[in-house]
């Protein structure tokens, strides 16, 4: 053999660094040149979103960052998609409903009613309107299919009418009363009695995953909060504020908050329902009355009555960010949002019109005579899998 030299030592040491690092190649642990990323790569682990457990029977949450996920524009269910559009407006004084074609602003039918209707109301099952006919101790069913009125049911003092999540049970705010009355959603008969230590229960909304609900006590200025399940109430509060008149009860978005309009306190209590804590005032305007969910789920719409506005809540910003007043002025108490979310409906307490009004602008598109004391309208059909009642709390 012949000796080495230097340079073939050389040579040979660096063959063996090639063979080296090309047996490093074929390790697919390896990173390929130019710092590209492994294709068998696992992916980032994506939190997975929790969905609550809900109340027993009632339909599953649908996206828990959002209760309003069904009720997005035109997204109509095959129970509602067929009826005609129409905004039912109870005439309070008149003892009437007047019925609105928005298509044209017109009021093209007016229905008697009983005495002093309070709220037009959508069933859990959407196929029925309930008429709260408040001194008259009688609900009138009509036909969204039709437009016809039906056989009054006799109920005592339904100020308002609410449905549990899973329909099971409707629950009529009986104010004077001083009740919670839980009944049959079909037939109204009477299955528990609830009496309560406030006075003037009207309003509510439930909890995200529908186990309890957070009502509003207009002449004693309180809040209860209550168990759906077990019908019991489990909390109850006096607002921090003499002579508070505590209306319309709406949970955001995320279903971390509820707000309670005040038209007394000219604004809306912050509070947590959870935690059921002292709630914090955020003013809107003079006599704060209504709340109304964006079909986009970005904005509230807050009515106050006492100086004719609308002021808008923006959640992600958690602040109002604009206010709308009505031409001429007026009274813009309860109502809803059209099924395209284009058109913001408002009954005008005080001067027996209703206001249409542009949701993207804020600007008036029509201002429609109807009858005396226009109060809780209802728009309909609207979006959503089924409702809640009052005007329309869809989920």
């Amino acid at each position: 053999m012949l000796p080495l030299t230097t340079r073939t030592k050389s040579l040979l040491a660096a063959a063996l660094l090639a063979a080296l690092a090309g047996c490093g190649t074929a390790d697919h642990g390896a990173e390929p040149r130019g710092g590209a990323k492994k294709e068998n790569a696992a992916p980032p682990a994506v939190p997975k979103k929790v969905v609550p457990d809900g109340l027993p029977g009632m339909p599953p949450v649908l996206d828990p960052d959002d209760v309003y996920a069904a009720d997005r524009p035109n997204q109509l269910s095959p129970v509602v998609k067929d009826f005609p559009s129409r905004v039912y407006v109870p005439n309070t004084n008149s003892n009437t409903v007047s019925v609105i074609d928005p298509a044209t602003y017109q009021v093209v039918e007016t229905i008697p009613v009983g005495v002093q209707p309070q709220h037009v109301v959508p069933s859990w099952d959407m196929k029925t309107l309930w008429v709260n006919n408040n001194r008259g101790h009688t609900l009138t069913p009509i036909d969204p299919a039709t437009g016809v009125a039906g056989k009054p049911v006799e109920v005592h003092d339904p100020y308002n009418l609410y449905f549990t999540p899973n329909g099971k049970y409707a629950i009529v705010m009986a104010s004077l009363d001083r009740e919670l009355v839980f009944r049959d959603p079909h037939t109204m008969d009477r299955k528990k009695t609830v009496p309560v230590s406030c006075y003037g229960v009207n309003h509510a909304d439930f909890s995200a995953d529908g186990r309890y609900f957070i009502v509003s006590c207009e002449f004693s200025g309180e809040l209860l909060k209550v168990d759906t399940e077990k019908m019991e109430v489990i909390g109850q509060q006096k607002l921090p504020f003499e002579g508070a008149m505590p209306q319309d009860v709406k949970i955001s978005p995320d279903g971390k908050t509820f707000y309670i309009a005040d038209m007394m306190a000219h604004g809306m209590w912050v509070l947590d329902g959870e935690k059921f804590t002292t709630p914090e005032l955020l003013p809107t305007g003079k006599g704060c009355h209504g709340l109304y969910i964006s079909r986009d789920s970005k904005e509230m719409y807050v009515p106050n009555r006492g100086e004719g506005s609308i002021s808008v809540f923006d959640f992600a910003r958690n602040k109002l960010t604009k206010k709308w007043w009505l031409p001429d002025g007026g009274s813009p108490d309860m109502g809803g949002v059209s099924a395209d979310g284009k058109v913001l409906w408002l009954s005008g307490r005080y001067d027996s019109e209703v206001y249409a009004i542009d949701t993207a602008t804020g600007r008036q598109l029509a201002r429609i005579p109807v009858g005396g004391g226009p109060h809780g309208l209802a728009v309909y059909p609207q979006p959503g899998r089924y409702s809640l009642g009052h005007t329309g709390i869809f989920r």
